[in-house]
């Protein structure tokens, strides 16, 4: 694997083992908008999580759960378990074979999980997909 692509695969991992931690702090659990409680979130067990007065916000932060989240962070891991081997292959002028294609397809979507941190201070404009 390049430096470069070493670097691309430990940025992401520190920000799902980032993510991930906030997700188990916040109780890993699923959050849920009751209909007859409009602005309260619940727990799994029914307790209110918090209560937003502006109704809409509910629903959309409900569904970011933390169980939401680690489900997430665990599909982003998989596809990172499959770059890793390929991606000394992920270069900018890729062989014309079946594995350097994958290598490409993968990196282009490992490069979209970096993408939703640009605004951490450690991420790195090259990293940007590429769209060839």
């Amino acid at each position: 694997m390049t430096e470069h692509n070493a670097d691309l695969v430990a940025f992401v991992r520190a920000r799902l083992d980032d993510e991930e931690q906030l997700a188990e702090a916040a109780g890993g659990a699923g959050w849920r908008t009751p209909q007859e409680s409009p602005g309260e979130v619940h727990d799994d067990l029914g307790a209110i999580t918090f209560s937003v007065r502006t109704r809409g916000f509910d629903q959309h932060i409900a569904r970011q759960d933390p169980a939401r989240t680690l489900r997430r962070i665990g599909s982003s891991r998989v596809l990172l378990d499959q770059y890793v081997p390929l991606a000394a292959l992920d270069v900018d002028s890729p062989a014309a074979d079946f594995p350097s294609g994958r290598a490409v397809g993968l990196g282009f979507a490992v490069r979209q999980l970096a993408a939703e941190h640009a605004d951490h201070p450690d991420y790195r404009a090259s990293w940007l997909p590429r769209f060839t």
